[in-house]
């Protein structure tokens, strides 16, 4: 006997990476975390590797418009 179909939407898959990357915040920015952060980072300045732990806002409307069809179920940090 066939099972019987489910009704109402379908859900959607979260991409992991790209909710591992991203963020939004409380005002509703979407920010990203910077690259270059884990290996190869001996010789660089102390400087430098401070700035790495910044968050970067998103910038253009097509970046954004991805990222949330990419993780359509992120939600504001509280």
């Amino acid at each position: 006997m066939p099972r019987k179909a489910k009704a109402g939407k379908l859900k959607l898959k979260t991409h992991k990476a790209t909710s591992k990357r991203f963020r939004l915040t409380g005002a509703g920015k979407l920010v990203r975390t910077k690259g270059g952060k884990s290996h190869l980072r001996r010789r660089t300045s102390d400087r430098t590797t401070a700035l790495f732990t910044e968050m970067v806002t998103v910038e253009g409307d097509g970046y954004i418009k991805r990222i949330n069809r990419l993780a359509p179920y992120m939600k504001k940090k509280k």
